[in-house]
């Protein structure tokens, strides 16, 4: 991962300057408390155990055939848009061949679980081609059609389409509406041939991108 790319949320609380403090240009900054601290640091350890566990659920899913070597890279991030708020669970599969590929889960670590990785992971024949250091596209597409202009997959939503995306591990109320607002979304740090077919403005502003055009991730808004 490229790590100037990856930003967590960090808080810092200013006090309001006095006149004399703005003369001088200094700002206070108020140290977080105890309890502040003791939950970041809860909120780190949660992140770390969460990261394992994706590793091995990762691993586990990949055939035994072409398992050995692999290394598993989980990590939060955030797309480079002010505005784009939930963390995503982007997950890198590097294999001894130096071949690679990548997923995303549109949600935290700590709220990924085994079912939802695997409803998402890659197909034993995509693996298999980033195994032999061949390019290989992910997420699956329902459609094989191609669309003349941009050459890639024709996706189930347009722009503006109103949808729902999956945001929480709870099957029934882990789903948030929005709208579409970007077709094929892709970060700067992302590997080659690594796209994510939407980008999504949720209703309460935020923005995220759905990594596969399947219903388990992204379905059409319910009248």
């Amino acid at each position: 991962f490229d790590q100037a790319r990856l930003r967590f949320p960090t808080y810092t609380y200013t006090q309001k300057a006095s006149s004399r403090q703005k003369e001088g240009k200094k700002t206070m900054f108020l140290p977080k408390s105890q309890t502040e601290q003791s939950a970041d640091a809860a909120a780190s350890v949660a992140r770390r155990d969460a990261y394992v566990r994706i590793e091995n659920w990762a691993t586990e899913a990949i055939p035994e055939y072409i398992r050995n070597g692999v290394q598993i890279e989980v990590q939060e991030v955030q797309c480079g848009d002010p505005d784009c708020a939930p963390i995503d669970t982007a997950i890198m599969i590097n294999f001894p061949s130096k071949g690679r590929g990548m997923m995303g889960l549109p949600m935290e670590a700590k709220d990924v679980t085994k079912q939802i990785l695997f409803e998402s992971y890659p197909t034993e024949e995509v693996l298999t081609k980033w195994s032999k250091g061949e390019d290989a596209e992910w997420p699956p597409y329902e459609e094989e059609e191609y669309d003349e202009e941009t050459e890639r997959p024709r996706v189930r939503f347009e722009i503006g389409q109103k949808v729902e995306c999956r945001i929480g591990p709870d099957p029934v109320t882990g789903w948030a509406p929005g709208t579409v607002a970007q077709l094929w979304y892709r970060e700067p740090n992302w590997p080659p041939n690594s796209w994510a077919p939407y980008q999504i403005r949720l209703d309460d502003g935020r923005l995220i991108f759905a990594p596969g055009d399947m219903d388990q991730v992204i379905r059409l808004a319910r009248a």
